[in-house]
């Protein structure tokens, strides 16, 4: 099911700021070469989380979820001058390519890559986070917020992805075992009373939540 517009989306592209050299290399790579290049962020959705980004102007930053680095290099671009951005991927040559690519990047001292689980990997990390980004495995989606929501200063940032996932959720009948993960996600947030919560169908959904 498309959830997004055509001819709106080339016609936002066409108003949004290009995307600098490094994330051009970044997506033209992924979509070339990786068989899931669907799971890059792009020009949209990626300038959004810069804009985030810069306007929260966080110290730390947590991505869950690297793939091929170009939302953690989106993310990384609004750090205060001694921030510092963690990212967990848990396939190496993913890990591999996205350290290449930081490797390039003038926030490549800021930017330090997991490799592993990050239900372990979280919990390793002594570090209170101004933002956060979920964007991994959609059945462990409520237990990332649960780890990492004790974490998060108050008045602090968690942005979620796919949770629209590919329109799926949007049908009568809810079949594949992502897009039910990702509907309890959407549900679960509901009974929370200690987030404010935005859901902008932007690409294929970004859930936005304030720690109150």
């Amino acid at each position: 099911m498309e959830i997004t517009n055509e001819a709106a989306q080339l016609y936002a592209e066409k108003y949004t700021s290009v995307e600098d050299n490094l994330l051009k290399e970044v997506f033209e790579f992924t979509i070339n070469n990786h068989p899931k290049h669907h799971m890059i962020s792009g020009l949209l959705q990626g300038k959004f989380l810069e804009m985030i980004s810069h306007m929260i102007r966080p110290a730390r930053i947590l991505e869950i979820g690297t793939f091929t680095g170009y939302s953690a290099l989106c993310l990384a671009s609004g750090l205060q001058s001694n921030g510092t951005l963690h990212t967990i991927e848990q396939r190496n040559e993913e890990a591999d390519r996205a350290k290449h690519f930081f490797d390039q990047s003038f926030f490549r001292d800021k930017i330090i890559l997991h490799i592993g689980n990050a239900l372990e990997i979280v919990g390793e990390i002594e570090e209170s986070w101004d933002l956060v980004f979920i964007d991994a495995d959609k059945e462990n989606y409520i237990n990332y917020f649960n780890l990492v929501f004790p974490k998060v200063k108050q008045n602090g940032f968690i942005l979620a992805d796919n949770v629209l996932f590919h329109g799926e959720v949007l049908q009568p009948e809810i079949k594949g075992k992502a897009a039910k993960a990702i509907q309890a996600f959407n549900d679960y947030l509901l009974t929370r009373t200690d987030v404010e919560r935005l859901m902008l169908p932007l690409r294929d959904g970004l859930m936005l939540l304030r720690k109150i």
